[in-house]
């Protein structure tokens, strides 16, 4: 199961009952961080999940409005007791903006591990039980969109290990991932596992145009978290001009992509109430949620 929460809903500027938008996800106790604008940590104080365990910090651009937090979160990370490393990944120039943001937090207790993405292809970021994919996007710098994938193992064939005259003491070794060599004979999870079940999928985009390939790489989401920078009609030449999506836009792509759930992210601070604009989204795409700060869920398996 994954556990997912928005720690801010807001664009440009962090308004005082909205935080810059960013998302966190929590898989078996370890923690992923999309973005972190200013005042993110305030915001993930008040949701209460804890620092020390952020392994991955996944910057989508270098707008301020999305990376301007990142040495407050460091250096919070390291005052909870840290000393592994943490992965950031990014794209084209992720190692010298942070490098350049560290200057006020040098003294880290852990190692920075920069992963920069290849802008003209998709990438595979592979980490314990999951994997983060990233997307090159349309915004005016460089600029990707992620998900987040944990994949699940087939059931356990009780038939095909018997068929395999292996001691009963090598199955959960088996059942678990691993390889086996018994008499000279090596043995693979796929011997006593069905097919893989269906896993899930959490994808996010922000700060784009719509495009072509996002929709293949949202497909199927379990929850697809979108940026609506605008909800008026009216607003989409003025979000076309700056390389940003309006909600009827990304409850178009949530159709086509068959996702689950969409919630819209990353609202303009002239839209103080977004809910007013929600049907735009919902005659399109009937499972839209406009997003609060700190809102979350948590997406298992299906049965």
């Amino acid at each position: 199961m994954i556990d997912v929460a928005l720690l801010g809903t807001g664009g440009m500027i962090p308004l005082p009952n909205r935080f810059l938008t960013s998302l966190y996800c929590r898989i078996n106790g370890r923690y992923i961080m999309i973005d972190c604008g200013e005042g993110t940590q305030i915001s993930l104080k008040i949701l209460g999940w804890g620092f020390k365990n952020i392994d991955v910090i996944c910057l989508t651009h270098f707008h301020a409005d999305h990376i301007s937090g990142l040495p407050g979160i460091l250096l919070t990370i390291g005052n909870s007791g840290r000393t592994e490393p943490v992965y950031i990944i990014g794209p084209s120039g992720t190692e010298t903006i942070v490098k350049n943001l560290c200057v006020i937090a040098s003294e880290l207790p852990f190692e920075l591990k920069i992963i920069e993405q290849n802008l003209l292809k998709g990438n595979v970021f592979h980490l314990d039980n999951y994997f983060i994919n990233v997307l090159p996007v349309d915004h005016s710098i460089n600029c990707v969109a992620y998900n987040i994938c944990v994949p699940r193992k087939g059931k356990f064939n009780l038939s095909k290990a018997l068929k395999l005259d292996l001691p009963h003491r090598f199955w959960s070794i088996l059942q678990k991932g691993n390889t086996v060599e018994y008499k000279n004979k090596i043995y693979t999870p796929q011997m006593v596992l069905e097919s893989d079940r269906k896993g899930i999928k959490i994808s996010y985009c922000t700060d784009s145009r719509p495009v072509d390939e996002l929709i293949n790489f949202v497909h199927a989401s379990d929850l697809f978290i979108c940026e609506g920078i605008y909800g008026e009609e009216e607003k989409l030449s003025k979000a076309m001009a700056n390389k940003h999506m309006i909600f009827s836009e990304a409850a178009k792509i949530a159709s086509k992509a068959q996702v689950k759930e969409l919630w819209l992210t990353h609202f303009s601070p002239s839209m103080p109430n977004p809910q007013l604009f929600l049907d735009s989204a919902k005659n399109i795409f009937e499972n839209t949620v406009i997003a609060t700060d700190r809102m979350h869920k948590t997406i298992n398996f299906d049965s």
